[in-house]
């Protein structure tokens, strides 16, 4: 896999069930480039410890005054020379088509993730810890991944330069095949400290970021209340838990960084040393010292990947355990789908809660519970908590459809929809059944004064429609997101469309005329509203009222408002007392309200 061969078309399934199978699963799926790193990086390695051979043979050649000699010593040189840079090109240029595949190979599971899974993600793992895991810690998985062959590379040249060092100069050779393990061992007792630090930044830096997202999604709502010096506090603190944790952190690499130069330092010493006493006594000449000596300086270079390859494992586990997690939730329902892919048609039914949403009607849904009705919309959508809890349409179960298709028969439009920045355009842009136009779906959610309010704030843009929205919406109010995410939703025209509070942002005559003008859009299409809203319930065909999880009463509102006490407590925000000693005159003041309303639309 090239660079420019990215995205995958198919990025494969994840061996999911802890960190280290996960990164083994990456390392697998990425042979290729993983062996062509290796040969490059043996190239390299190899043609750098050859210089000191080279070196040490051209100073022989020197001092017995042998011209061949020198001669051939400088070709090797040249030769050496030359794969050292061929080698460090190539390698440069495999490490990090490594790196970016495995990022993009971790950053398309995630996607695919995510969009099976949608709402229901946010639900199981923190907004933050997501953020986390496709932006830092995706970096640090293709960081281990790419430094594997490296590694192996230096490995293997270490032990080839020892071999070839007993078979050059025994005497000397013993003392540096001796040596160099222990240097490539001696940091090990201070990895597990080093890691648990790494471990704990890196939990930190997850908590922060977490709470910078959960922050700045609800900065106009802390502007609201006061509360961002509270929130600005509260960030400020996590952050200096992570530098005091990066700083821990940091003490523990430098203190084996500074093994990692020193224990060389003394290998060289006590090379020199002993080769002096070798060469005075006559057992070996001056070439063959310079020729030891230089290699054990050489061979800190390679050595060095050795803490690389610890600090990046000790980086990248907890970041792949993080990313596992989120790879390992699975949807309730079966993703692939054993039926046909045709949409089915007929009444939604939810057996958990004996729910019926009949087809081509308007059915309006009262939870007193908000936390049950969200969760009820979902499974509704297809996203049950248990896989016996699948809702039927046409008596198909949604989890034996695919994915695919049972998002084209089902879309849920929940209580805070999220607007992507773009234009106006972009954001009406999506699949379809191409029989709503898009300013007709502008027109049934009331998004005039929105399209007005866009228009005046844009220089540049003629047509409304052309004009940006901001990231999430932010600079719109509440209500006029809400009306834009109803006409997005509007323009789909799915078979089955849940809507949860679609208007609990909008003043009630507004609120009077969406609920005529989502009727009229949605005439002969299925369409479950979740909400308590008396001017949305008068226009629905048929109320139900859940209740502890259980369909409690079904009717139509000017009825159940009279006969159903639970529901009149939720309608009318009263208590049971209230609603017996004022029920009828409350019911009384509601249906004029809507007359006027009606009469002023």
């Amino acid at each position: 896999m090239q660079i420019q061969d990215l995205p995958y078309s198919d990025p494969g399934v994840p061996d999911a069930r802890s960190g280290p199978r996960f990164l083994w699963w990456l390392g697998r799926n990425q042979l290729g480039g993983q062996f062509k790193s290796l040969a490059w990086g043996l190239l390299h390695f190899v043609s750098v410890s050859a210089l000191p051979f080279c070196v040490g043979t051209a100073i022989q050649a020197v001092v017995d005054r042998s011209g061949s000699r020198l001669a051939l010593a400088g070709a090797l040189l040249a030769l050496a020379g030359f794969g050292t840079a061929l080698g460090d090109t190539f390698l440069h240029r495999a490490a990090v088509t490594n790196w970016i595949t495995a990022a993009a190979r971790v950053q398309q599971l995630l996607a695919r993730r995510a969009a099976v899974l949608g709402s229901a993600l946010t639900r199981r793992v923190a907004a933050g810890e997501v953020v986390a895991v496709s932006t830092g810690d995706v970096e640090k998985i293709g960081w281990f991944v790419e430094a594997v062959s490296r590694f192996t590379a230096a490995a293997l040249t270490v032990v080839l330069v020892c071999v070839a060092l007993l078979v050059y100069q025994p005497a000397l050779g013993v003392v540096v095949a001796a040596g160099l393990p222990l240097l490539a061992i001696a940091v090990l007792p201070l990895l597990p400290r080093a890691t648990r630090r790494a471990d704990l930044q890196r939990e930190k830096a997850g908590r922060a970021t977490e709470l910078a997202s959960d922050t700045v999604a609800g900065l106009r709502v802390l502007r609201g209340i006061g509360g961002e010096e509270l929130f600005l506090d509260r960030y400020r603190r996590a952050s200096q838990e992570v530098r005091h944790a990066a700083v821990r952190s940091a003490r523990m690499w430098s203190l084996i960084s500074a093994i990692q130069v020193l224990l060389p330092g003394l290998l060289m010493v006590v090379v020199v040393w002993y080769g002096v006493h070798l060469a005075r006594q006559g057992r070996i000449t001056v070439g063959e010292l310079v020729t030891v000596y230089s290699s054990v300086m050489v061979l800190t270079y390679p050595l060095r990947h050795f803490e690389e390859i610890a600090m990046a494992y000790s980086f990248s586990r907890p970041s792949a355990k993080r990313a596992a997690r989120v790879l390992s939730l699975e949807r309730a329902t079966d993703t692939e789908g054993s039926r046909t892919a045709d949409v089915p048609s007929g009444d939604l039914y939810d057996p958990a809660t004996g729910l019926l949403a009949p087809s081509g009607r308007l059915t309006a849904v009262v939870c007193g519970d908000p936390d049950a009705a969200g969760l009820l919309a979902e499974r509704l959508g297809g996203h049950p908590a248990e896989q016996s809890d699948s809702v039927l349409l046409g008596g198909v179960p949604l989890d034996e459809l695919p994915l695919d298709t049972a998002r084209e028969a089902v879309l849920v439009q929940d209580k805070d929809p999220v607007l992507l920045s773009g234009s106006l355009r972009e954001l009406l842009d999506v699949p379809g059944s191409g029989h709503v136009d898009a300013r007709d779906a502008l027109a049934a959610a009331q998004c005039g004064d929105v399209l007005e309010a866009l228009a005046q704030g844009s220089l540049d843009a003629e047509d409304p429609m052309d004009t940006r929205i901001t990231e999430r919406g932010r600079s719109l109010s509440g209500g006029q997101r809400q009306r834009l995410a109803l006409a997005r939703s509007l323009v789909t025209d799915p078979a089955v469309l849940v809507l949860d509070e679609p208007t609990s942002a909008v003043d009630s005559h507004t609120e009077a005329r969406i609920a005529e003008g989502v009727r009229a859009l949605r005439e002969g299409r299925t369409t479950v509203v979740f909400t308590s809203s008396p001017l949305l319930l008068d226009h629905a065909d048929r109320v139900v009222l859940v209740h502890e999880g259980e369909v409690a009463a079904v009717g139509v509102h000017r009825e159940l408002v009279h006969t159903e006490p639970r529901y009149r407590a939720v309608v009318t925000r009263e208590t049971e007392d209230e609603a017996a000693l004022s029920g009828v005159l409350e019911e009384d003041h509601v249906l004029n309200a809507l007359e006027e309303i009606e009469e002023t639309a």
